[in-house]
C-alpha cells in the first residue's frame, strides 16, 4: 500500500508498506504535479527493496530440482493437502518428463513453475525469476453425460464396489478427492464432512446417496490413480468415449440447473469458492 503526504517544509514524501514493513522516501519536490510523475518509479524501487531486501541483490543459484524441493517443503504456504499433492505431481512430472502435451495440464504446469520461480526469487534462492508464457491458455472441458450414458454406467460397471462409488460420486456431485477415503465418522445428520480444494465443507447427501452408504460396508479407500484409470477402463469397455471421472460432477451440476435449481444453490452444493466460478463453468454448457 502506498500513500503520499507533504511535510511542513513543503516537500512531498512517499510511504510504501508491504507485509508490515514500511519505507518512506522523499520525492524531493514541492510540486504536486512533479510528485505525481515520480510516484510510479519510486514506488517500484521501494517495493523491490521491501520484497527482495535490496534492489541489487544477486540471490542464490539453486538448480530447479533443488528449488522445487525447497518450495514444496516450505511450511507457510497454507495450502490444502490436495493442492500440495497436485503441485508435487505437476512439478515432478515436469522434472522427469518435460512439459506435458495436454493443453490444460501444460497451462497448469506453467503456472506452478512460475509460482515456484517467483517464490525462489523472493526468498533469495535464485538470482532471477524466469517467467514462462502460456499459463493462461487452456481448453475448457465441457463433457457431460447424457441420461442414456449414465444409465449404462450405473447398470453395466461390473465391479459392484466400484459401481457404488461411481453412483455415490454422481449423487453427491463431490470431487474424487473428497470421497475416495471416508469413514462413518464423516457422516453427520444427512451430510458428509469432507476436506476439498476450498477447505472443510459439508456435502449434502440425497436419498440415493444415503441408500448407497447404508448398503456399503466397508466404505471406500481408493487411490487417485486407481479411480481415474479404473473409470476410464470401464467406460471404454462400455463404448462411452471421451469420458473422465470428473465428468460425473459436471453432469450433476448441469442437471440440477436444468431442473430449475438456482445457480447460487448449485454453487453451494458443489463447494465452489464463489458463484462466479460456477457461472464460468456452466455458462458454456447452457
Amino acid at each position: 500500500m502506498a500513500s503520499v503526504y507533504r511535510k511542513p517544509s513543503g516537500i512531498y514524501y512517499l510511504a510504501v508498506t508491504f507485509q508490515n514493513k514500511r519505507i518512506i522516501r522523499s520525492l524531493g519536490t514541492r510540486s504536486y504535479e512533479t510528485a505525481k510523475k515520480l510516484i510510479p518509479h519510486i514506488e517500484k524501487q521501494i517495493l523491490s527493496e521491501l520484497i527482495n531486501g535490496t534492489g541489487n541483490r544477486r540471490g542464490g543459484h539453486l538448480s530447479f530440482p533443488a528449488l522445487v524441493k525447497r518450495y514444496l517443503s516450505y511450511n507457510n504456504h497454507y495450502w490444502a493437502n490436495s493442492t500440495l499433492e497436485r503441485y508435487k505431481t505437476l512439478l515432478g512430472n515436469y522434472i522427469s518428463s518435460g512439459m506435458p502435451d495436454n493443453p490444460t495440464t501444460k497451462s497448469m504446469t506453467i503456472r506452478v513453475i512460475n509460482s515456484c520461480n517467483n517464490w525462489g526469487y523472493k526468498h533469495g534462492a535464485i538470482a532471477k525469476p524466469v517467467k514462462i508464457e502460456g499459463g493462461s491458455k487452456w481448453d475448457t472441458r465441457n463433457r457431460v453425460f447424457a441420461d442414456s450414458e449414465l444409465k449404462i454406467i450405473f447398470e453395466e460397471i461390473r465391479d459392484k464396489r466400484f459401481n457404488s462409488f461411481v453412483r455415490f460420486a454422481y449423487y453427491t456431485g463431490a470431487r474424487s478427492g473428497e470421497i475416495r477415503s471416508i469413514s462413518r465418522d464423516n457422516v453427520l445428520e444427512g451430510s458428509l464432512v469432507v476436506r476439498g480444494k476450498t477447505g472443510r465443507r459439508y456435502v449434502k447427501l440425497n436419498s440415493q446417496a444415503l441408500a448407497i452408504l447404508e448398503q456399503q460396508e466397508p466404505l471406500w479407500n481408493y487411490r487417485k490413480d486407481y479411480v481415474s484409470h479404473k473409470f476410464k477402463k470401464e467406460v471404454r469397455r462400455l463404448g462411452i468415449r471421451n469420458a473422465r471421472f470428473h465428468d460425473l460432477r459436471r453432469t450433476f451440476g448441469l442437471n440440477l440447473i436444468k431442473q430449475g435449481m438456482s445457480i447460487y444453490k448449485v454453487s453451494k452444493l458443489l463447494g465452489h469458492k464463489s458463484v462466479r466460478t460456477t457461472e464460468q463453468h456452466y455458462a458454456p454448457l447452457l
